[in-house]
Formats: structure tokens, C-alpha cells, sequence
């Protein structure tokens, strides 16, 4: 298959996924497994990498605008970075295999939960009466 070819099939897959709700870092993860040749548990390492410089952006940005709410956000991180830490031992338990039919499957959720979703205009007036 040519470079471009390539490159065309998987601007369109990451627009479509985009569409459904998964978000660049998904995306990246199913590149990384499928184009790249990674076993998923090093390709998931290198997407939370990645997600570290622009989440501290996001804070920067987000904390200047006054849209941080630092009580609630400082029990929220500690929690999250023991999440973290039991995550990721529970991810080198599991092993690639299994997370890839798990990140699969979550795929296949996202995706039928999107086609059989009602659209936003038609839940609105469903909840107005």
C-alpha cells in the first residue's frame, strides 16, 4: 500500500473515531498497536506520556481563567495518582493480550452506545416534555 493511501485510511478512521467520542488519545493508541507494530501495554505507557505535558498545559490555561477549584482538584490528583500506580500494576498483571480484547472491546461499547444514542435535539425536547 502506498504512504499516502495509508495515510489517507488513517486521517479518516481518527476523523471518524474522533466523531464517536474517542479522543486523540485513543486514537493514538489504536495507531500505535495497528500501524506501529506496539504491544498495547507499551503503546498505553507512551500515550500517558504524551497526555502529562498537555494536561499541565490544560491546568496552566485552565487555572488563569479561574476555572480551577483547587479543593476539590488536590484530593481528586492524590486519588488519582494511587488509581495510577494500581493501574498500572494491574496492567503489567493482565499483560498485552488481554488488554487489547479489553481496549477492544470498550471500542465496540463506545460504538454501539453512539449508534443507538438519541441525538442531543431529540433528548432535549424528550426531557422539556
Amino acid at each position: 500500500m502506498d504512504n499516502w493511501i495509508a495515510i489517507a485510511i488513517v486521517s479518516f478512521l481518527g476523523a471518524a473515531l474522533s466523531g464517536m467520542g474517542l479522543g486523540g488519545g485513543g486514537i493514538f493508541l489504536i495507531y500505535l498497536t495497528v500501524y506501529a507494530g506496539m504491544d498495547q501495554l507499551t503503546a498505553q505507557g507512551i500515550n500517558l506520556v504524551f497526555f502529562i505535558p498537555i494536561a499541565i498545559v490544560a491546568i496552566v490555561i485552565h487555572a488563569k481563567n479561574g476555572l480551577v477549584q483547587w479543593k476539590i482538584i488536590l484530593p481528586c490528583v492524590a486519588l488519582g495518582l494511587i488509581g495510577v500506580y494500581f493501574g498500572a500494576k494491574l496492567a503489567m498483571l493482565l499483560g498485552s493480550d488481554i488488554l487489547s480484547r479489553l481496549f477492544g472491546g470498550f471500542l465496540l461499547c463506545l460504538g454501539i452506545r453512539e449508534i443507538l444514542a438519541k441525538p442531543p435535539k431529540e433528548r432535549e425536547q424528550e426531557e422539556q416534555g
